[in-house]
């Protein structure tokens, strides 16, 4: 598992940031948040997307605005093309470009309402993400200039899909946190990503929060919209997704290795996550 809290490198000649993804080998279950929003279109690939408390089937053209601090991943699971990679064309906004950029003009609000809708993730189908792609392809190769005009006009066109009912919101709405609850939110994250795996005691959560434990239990729910259990659950049946499509492990290993002492327990949680037993989540990326 990647750390918590991905933090994006900068680019010295834009507001905002992209990145051309192209993998060979799979995209793999790497569960993350950061501040930015996130605009995604994969190409090329077949698997699952994890978004919040959303898990769901993700393929060609899929197309995806996660909201700030959203915990997500995709986890791919074949190419369409096996000669060609994985593909994700992905750009990051910041909350400062969104307030500072986007300003009051009044033409831009369509854009702004847009952000603002996109806290539990908005998925705009792969129809609309294939009669996009060839604009996303073609902001790699433009001027800074070129580029940032491509960008907006890029997402007045989502926002006018989202004003029709063409965006699906994925995960449950969160609410905005406070820095100051962010900062005890994001200690309670860091903990369960670091040691999902192992013995995870509410005392020592609600320690790191400062906290009661009726009081951390309030504060994750409201920030999660997601029991500690149930996000608990989703870390493990997450690395155990990553096992099996990824190592030749032992399905007994990796239950043991991602929490579960119990094999019929890590199958009942894994397939109520997936929809499928382990040995089939398996056989699905052999074929």
């Amino acid at each position: 598992m990647r750390p918590y809290l991905e933090k994006l490198p900068p680019i010295s000649d834009a507001s905002w940031s992209m990145l051309n993804r192209r993998l060979d080998d799979g995209i793999p279950f790497q569960w993350h948040h950061h501040p930015e929003y996130e605009l995604t279109l994969t190409l090329n690939s077949i698997g699952q997307r994890f978004i919040g408390d959303h898990v769901g089937e993700y393929g060609h053209g899929d197309l995806v605005l996660v909201g700030p601090n959203l915990p997500h991943t995709w986890s791919s699971r074949e190419r369409i093309d096996a000669g060609g990679p994985h593909v994700a064309l992905v750009f990051w906004f910041r909350q400062d470009w969104i307030d500072g950029f986007l300003g009051n003009a009044v033409e831009l609000s369509p854009i702004r309402q847009l952000f603002a809708e996109a806290a539990p993730g908005l998925s705009f189908g792969p129809e609309i993400g294939e009669s996009l792609r060839s604009r996303f392809e073609a902001m790699f190769s433009r001027p800074p200039r070129a580029r940032l005009m491509a960008v907006l006009d890029l997402l007045a066109e989502l926002a006018e899909q989202r004003e029709r009912g063409r965006a699906q919101p994925l995960a449950s709405g969160l609410p905005p946190p406070t820095t100051e609850s962010r900062s005890r939110i994001d200690r309670v994250l860091n903990a369960l990503h670091r040691d999902y795996a192992g013995t995870v005691r509410m005392g020592d959560l609600a320690d790191l929060a400062a906290l009661s434990q009726s009081g951390l239990h309030r504060m994750f729910s409201k920030h999660t919209h997601s029991t500690i259990s149930a996000y608990l659950t989703r870390l493990r049946v997450g690395d155990a997704c990553a096992r099996l499509s990824g190592t030749t492990q032992p399905i007994a290993h990796i239950a043991a290795e991602t929490g579960y002492r119990s094999l019929a327990n890590f199958n009942r949680q894994f397939r109520s996550q997936t929809g499928m037993t382990p040995s089939a989540y398996r056989a699905s990326f052999r074929t």
